[in-house]
């Protein structure tokens, strides 16, 4: 966890000093900001500053075996979740929100049809060991 917060803090570190870079290099250029551009890049600084900060807290109540100097390989080999390989439903989420995200550039329309699909397939997905031949 603590590597991880580490790369974070360094790429935000980057992406502030690409986005001051980006929109010096645009006002040299074209006279005035790029302003799409720069917050773009300013937005991925943001983000990587909030996934460090949650790494960050988060290093600070649990340590892993990759934080530990003595630890040995299979000290990290922990069930980390269950997966349904057989599942449609990851599939039937992921086409949804590309869908709604497509949207965006094509018309609210194409939000109105994939919107409820993708409410479909989330509770497809959250309940799909409720019901049928893998019911627990």
């Amino acid at each position: 966890m603590k590597t991880n917060t580490n790369i974070f803090i360094l790429l935000t570190v980057f992406y502030t000093v690409v986005a001051i870079a980006y929109a010096y290099w645009s006002f040299l250029v074209y006279g005035e900001m790029e302003v799409i551009g720069s917050a773009a890049i300013a937005m991925l600084a943001i983000m990587g500053s909030f996934i460090a900060f949650y790494f960050g807290k988060t290093a600070r109540n649990f340590t892993g075996p990759e934080d530990v100097a003595t630890a040995n390989i299979e000290d990290g080999e922990a069930e980390v979740g269950f997966y349904a390989p057989w599942s449609w439903w990851p599939f039937v989420l992921g086409v949804t929100g590309a869908l709604c995200f497509t949207s965006l550039a094509v018309g609210w329309w194409l939000f109105m049809i994939g919107f409820p699909l993708a409410i479909i397939g989330l509770v497809g997905f959250v309940f799909e060991h409720s019901r049928g031949l893998h019911a627990h």
